[in-house]
């Protein structure tokens, strides 16, 4: 492989300032003007020499991992071998990367030497603004000579792909696993008596339980208070849908609304499943794109995690009649159905409302909005010029008519939840947990 030498930023620096240098030269002494070729021919020598002492390239290879999850940093890098090398500035190395990678589409660093080992490496830590397969296009590797003023440079194209799962970061924490060892259902099911709506035994009755639980055809067949009580409800159909359309593509905190919900909505689907019920996802946009059969296994978690890494991004509004027509033909049973959106005129919100008034009639539905930070800042900003008071009065209205639109769907019998993004997925937990106690799906 051949290492083609060339001039290094202090190199050029140098013939810059020699440039006035010779024009003075020029102007006072026109004998001496054999000395300015001289000089730039001496300063070609040294940046060839400089860039045969940089040494050659023995071995190299890319470090990158085959998956990742959106908004986690990942480590990319570059491993690389030298000969001959005889001191100098560490290397360089840059990569060509997928704007999902990389905003700005390149990354750089320099290399350090691990003298264990006897090789140089340089890594940096891009954190994925979204999901999909992204691509390593092309490795930029840069060395130089003890003076800085020649190195020598390859580059390479590369065929890596990182596949940019969702974040399960929520799953595996501590603060969930944790909590499932310790709830009711625990990490393996059981029977949950004295909640839900099944039958399952009489027991007698003591102070403090409900009295709502006393079976009185029992109780007079005995003479005693007998209280019923209940096991709850397994195999329930949960469905969370994902609007993919345009506003849910926005970002909050670095990332599209999108991916905060299916974060949640994963989270909120391993406590169902470990639970006892069954999962099915479902997004759209102008047309119904993901519909999985329903998970009741969280061996098969898996399928639920893929399936979410296929919602695409749509910077379009959501066809919500035809998206819920479709989903509620396809379920054959009532069913609790999450439902992840948001809205910003409201003219789409009418057309949701009404879309969601027909779910209401056959599902149980949940409303799941992540809470627009920036909108209630400009709300509660006081302004100091004519700008910011008609930025907060256009705020305003947008506030009230969102509020409005919650009134509307609350009026329907549709539970809302509305939550910073990162309070989303818990309190999706607890609003499953206590429609699953009132036995409300079935």
């Amino acid at each position: 492989m051949k290492f083609p030498i060339i001039p290094t930023g202090r190199a050029a620096w140098l013939a810059a300032l020699a440039a006035p240098v010779a024009i003075v030269i020029a102007a006072t002494a026109p004998g001496a003007w054999i000395f300015v070729p001289a000089a730039a021919a001496a300063l070609i020598v040294l940046v060839v020499l400089d860039g045969l002492l940089a040494g050659r390239l023995d071995d190299w290879k890319i470090v990158a991992p085959a998956d990742c999850e959106v908004g986690e940093p990942v480590k990319l890098g570059v491993l690389a071998e030298f000969a001959g090398r005889s001191g100098g500035p560490p290397p360089e190395m840059a990569l060509q990367l997928d704007s999902r990678l990389a905003e700005q589409g390149r990354v750089e660093a320099p290399l350090s030497y691990d003298a264990d080992t006897g090789s140089w490496a340089g890594f940096v830590n891009p954190a994925p603004s979204r999901r999909g397969t992204a691509t390593i296009d092309q490795l930029w590797l840069r060395w130089s000579g003890p003076l800085g003023l020649g190195a020598r440079q390859i580059t390479q194209p590369l065929e890596a792909e990182l596949r940019i799962w969702p974040d399960l970061s929520p799953v595996r924490s501590p603060e969930l696993q944790n909590y499932l060892r310790d709830a009711q259902f625990g990490l393996i099911a059981r029977r949950i008596r004295g909640e839900g709506t099944q039958f399952e035994a009489l027991s007698e009755y003591e102070p403090g339980m409900d009295r709502r639980r006393i079976d009185w055809k029992a109780s007079a067949r005995h003479t005693r208070l007998y209280a019923r009580e209940n096991e709850s409800e397994r195999n329930n159909q949960i469905v969370f849908a994902f609007d993919c359309g345009q506003a849910m593509c926005e970002p909050v905190e670095g990332l599209p609304r999108i991916d905060r919900a299916v974060t949640a909505a994963l989270t909120a689907s391993y406590v169902a499943l470990k639970g006892g019920d069954r999962v099915s996802l479902f997004g759209f946009a102008q047309r119904p794109e993901v519909m999985t059969p329903f998970i009741g296994d969280t061996r098969a978690f898996h399928r639920l995690q893929s399936a979410a890494a296929g919602l695409d991004y749509h910077a379009e509004e959501p066809n919500f009649t035809l998206a819920l027509a479709s989903l509620t033909a396809r379920l054959k049973r009532r069913s609790l159905i999450v439902l992840f959106t948001d809205f910003t005129d409201p003219t789409g919100a009418e057309m949701m409302i009404e879309s969601v008034g027909r779910l209401v009639e056959k599902h149980l539905v949940l409303f799941v909005a992540i809470e627009d930070a920036e909108l209630n800042e400009l709300t509660e900003t006081d302004p100091d010029t004519l700008d910011d008071l008609a930025v907060a009065v256009t705020a305003d209205t947008l506030s009230r008519q969102r509020a409005l639109v919650f009134q509307r769907l609350r009026q329907m019998g549709v539970d809302i939840i509305e939550a910073p993004w990162d309070q989303i997925g818990y309190r999706l937990i607890d609003s499953y947990l206590n429609i699953k106690r009132s036995g409300a799906i079935g």
